[in-house]
């Protein structure tokens, strides 16, 4: 028996559109879950049809958008057994001067929407007796980093809401656990991969020598959705090239 099997399973990806998110949901395809995916621009089409997934537009920083897409992909998929929450953003402030719009709209968009769409994603799994959920937390989920307390925050809390779903749902059959990234070759990490300085001392600091790619989160997602993975809860999962035990 295949304890990484996915098949039959059907998952739903937020942010799956592109960088970590993309490279999780075609983990759970190639292990043969059906995967839906969701993203704020039109370009979650292209991708979904390039990949083999469902594709659903929704800014999931609005709450009520957020309840439509989730509604669509579980309609589109006929069920839900695995959430991953992998969608994001940040801004970068000295903290004196970080606004608190900025501030509002990360952690709506990495905090509360990770909530709303666990909320979501729960009552299915509930009713059903089983189910994954994976969030995606952060190095800065235990580590404080520089510019960016609204990231910081919202993904510390990130680590800490799936702790306490864990402690509510272990035992009905949710597993409820998060990834930790490291430093990773993405979208969001563009303006410190083009700094030479910066860019150098970060690579210095990580044991295996190098950023990490979206490939390198497929298997632990796989895990973390499969039956290898059904007594852990509320653990973070940090994926980082050995920078935390440096």
């Amino acid at each position: 028996m295949n304890l990484f099997d996915l098949g039959g399973k059907r998952g739903l990806v937020t942010g799956g559109a592109r960088g970590l998110g993309r490279g999780m949901a075609q983990g759970l395809k190639e292990a043969g879950a059906q995967v839906a995916i969701i993203a704020r621009g039109e370009h979650v089409f292209a991708v979904a049809e390039e990949d083999g997934f469902l594709g659903v537009q929704a800014d999931l920083a609005q709450r009520d958008q957020l309840r439509r897409g989730f509604s669509e992909a579980l309609d589109g998929l006929g069920g839900l057994d695995i959430l991953v929450n992998s969608h994001g953003i940040t801004r970068r402030h000295k903290a004196e001067q970080f606004p608190v719009e900025d501030w509002d709209l990360v952690l709506e968009t990495n905090l509360t929407s990770f909530f709303l769409l666990c909320q979501l994603a729960g009552q299915v799994m509930l009713a059903q007796g089983q189910g994954k959920i994976i969030n995606v937390a952060s190095l800065l989920s235990f580590q404080g980093g520089i510019t960016v307390p609204a990231y910081a925050a919202s993904k510390g809390g990130v680590a800490q809401l799936s702790k306490a779903l864990a402690n509510e749902w272990a035992g009905k059959g949710i597993n409820v656990n998060a990834i930790a990234p490291g430093y990773m070759a993405t979208d969001l990490n563009v303006a410190l991969m083009a700094d030479p300085a910066r860019s150098r001392q970060i690579i210095e600091r990580i044991p295996a020598g190098r950023w990490g790619t979206p490939d390198d989160l497929k298997g632990v997602a796989i895990f973390l959705a499969s039956r290898a993975s059904d007594y852990l809860h509320g653990s973070v999962i940090a994926v980082d090239g050995a920078w935390l035990a440096r």
